[in-house]
């Protein structure tokens, strides 16, 4: 068994909402991280972790190095969204027996739209790791193929494949692809395809457990049929992120650069005002070409390192001004 430090758990998951059932996953230096599962939480239900938050651990893991898994904590400033999402795909993927007792169907789709780099595709990812369901992730292009009926074989073949290994999430990238607006459209292959969908997500009720999430950067090109309930049942704007979310979502991105003390977060979140997700993991990656660029030498690629100058490294305020450029 390792011996953990829980004020440093507290600390790394510090405002994370967690209830019975969750994965949280504690990053550790260097490439490493462990996952644990949450058996219980007091008083009850939903418990937001504090830094005084007392957490008691049985069993705990060994490290191993962190994957492309993706959780909840990779993703920032986009709290309001992620629980809207989480109300919508999560709990009838994990709790199906709460919209029994109720009496209702579980939501078969969700419609996320928004500006590119926002964190539609990171969201989607984020809650089918969440959830141990079953990925599959299919680009709107790749359903389209030349021949005769073989788009919505493509089509189908995917909503099978998702009905035979529930739970499942079904993600559509770029769904304006596939589903244009019937009445601008002259192609009889965009037509087909389009019917075909609605004729899939209308017989989700019968493949249980299974959700459709779509995403689109222009909703209003998508064919209204898709966008009644029972269909796609909630459309999420996932939008631009403020001054607070753009911090947040640097520190994701910096959470293992060896950053100088000079480096002002809150600062580099102000002067940055209209970037998104990917705006700032571009920025914060170029800062780092910047510091590796400083250590190496001028015109030539040595084959080894010396390890002073590796012990030195560390990305300066600077070099986050240079990338701004």
């Amino acid at each position: 068994q390792m011996e953990w430090d829980t004020g440093y758990m507290c600390r790394a998951l510090e405002g994370l909402p967690v209830i019975k059932g969750n994965r949280i996953r504690v990053a550790l230096l260097g490439p490493h991280a462990v996952s644990f599962n949450v058996t219980g939480t007091f008083p009850g239900k939903v418990v937001l972790i504090h830094s005084d938050t007392i957490i008691e651990i049985e069993n705990p893991g060994r490290p191993q190095e962190v994957t492309d898994r993706i959780t909840y904590q990779d993703i920032g400033g986009l709290h309001t969204e992620i629980q809207r999402i989480r109300e919508m795909i999560e709990l009838p993927l994990v709790y199906p027996e709460i919209f029994e007792r109720v009496g209702i169907h579980p939501p078969n789709g969700v419609l996320l739209y928004g500006p590119p780099g926002t964190g539609k595709t990171l969201i989607a990812r984020a809650v089918a790791s969440e959830t141990d369901a079953h990925f599959i992730a299919v680009n709107g292009p790749e359903i389209i193929h030349k021949f005769y009926g073989e788009s919505e074989a493509k089509l189908r073949s995917v909503f099978e494949q998702a009905a035979g290994m529930t739970p499942s999430i079904i993600f559509i990238d770029e769904i304006d692809a596939i589903a244009p607006k019937r009445s601008e459209v002259s192609g009889e292959v965009e037509k087909r395809v389009v019917g075909q969908l609605l004729a899939l997500m209308d017989g989700l009720k019968k493949r249980r457990h299974v959700v459709v999430i779509g995403a689109t950067n222009i909703p209003d090109s998508i064919d209204p049929a898709l966008r009644r309930p029972g269909r796609f049942d909630r459309e999420i704007s996932i939008n631009v992120p403020n001054k607070e979310g753009r911090e947040e979502i640097l520190k994701v991105h910096t959470k293992n650069m060896p950053l100088a003390k000079d480096v002002d977060l809150a600062r580099i979140a102000e002067i940055t005002h209209g970037f998104v997700g990917a705006d700032l993991e571009a920025l914060c990656r170029e800062a780092g070409m910047t510091a590796v660029r400083e250590i190496m030498p001028e015109k030539k690629f040595c084959k080894t390192i010396p390890d002073g100058k590796l012990r030195v490294l560390e990305v300066r305020m600077e070099h986050f001004t240079c990338a701004m450029e």
